[in-house]
């Protein structure tokens, strides 16, 4: 069963590499040399949406407008792969804050749930509060979870467990900095559940971090 489920991250993952890549090939020409041009600048990833917090407040994607974002799509009820890279994320972005307050508090980390059935507000609550006190976790119908994650090109399905509320929720497995006018500028570092490698270790986020937050 996690066979199947890492897989499918897998998949997903490479997959999302390559749209991007090739999003990236449509833009206007290469940076000029010595540019210092984000990776994803020109790519078509994020857009509006309405969702609910982990207290119940509906949430909309200017609300955090002047702010960077680090934005992860996953689920509370993910039994591995969420949890640690949400908590390499966290302290990577804590590292970042201890470096540079003024800077870090520009950050604004969201969690984003494709497991919205389970994944209520009062679910969402006790989860997030133990990775980051500003990690907001965000839920909402369906509907506005598929419109949310077609916008950030993140694909997801469900894979039936053991009882009807044991499933598990393949999905891509990526974490994107938005600039503070809500578009694209990276991926931050996260571990492949394939190798022993630790690509996304706290030490790799927070010195992304430091290279596009201005």
């Amino acid at each position: 069963m996690m066979n199947s489920v890492i897989m499918g991250r897998k998949f997903v993952r490479s997959s999302l590499v390559l749209m991007l890549a090739a999003a990236l090939a449509a833009c206007n020409g290469a940076a000029p040399a010595g540019d210092a041009q984000p990776p994803l600048a020109g790519a078509r990833i994020g857009g509006p949406f309405t969702l609910t917090d982990q207290n119940g407040r509906t949430v909309s994607d200017t609300d955090f407008a002047g702010q960077y974002r680090i934005v992860y799509f996953g689920y509370s009820f993910c039994p591995d792969i969420c949890p640690v890279d949400l908590q390499k994320l966290m302290r990577g972005l804590a590292a970042f804050e201890k470096a540079s307050p003024k800077l870090g508090a520009k950050v604004q980390p969201l969690f984003i749930t494709v497991d919205p059935a389970r994944d209520t507000p009062e679910a969402l609550k006790p989860f997030v509060s133990r990775y980051h006190p500003r990690l907001l976790g965000l839920t909402g119908t369906p509907e506005q979870i598929a419109k949310v994650a077609k916008g950030y090109a993140v694909v997801y399905n469900k894979v039936e467990g053991s009882a009807p509320d044991r499933y598990l929720m393949a999905h891509t497995q990526i974490a994107f900095l938005m600039d503070p006018d809500g578009k694209p500028m990276a991926m931050l570092p996260l571990d492949d559940p394939s190798t022993d490698i630790d690509e996304g270790a706290p030490d790799k986020v927070a010195a992304e971090l430091a290279k596009w937050v201005r």
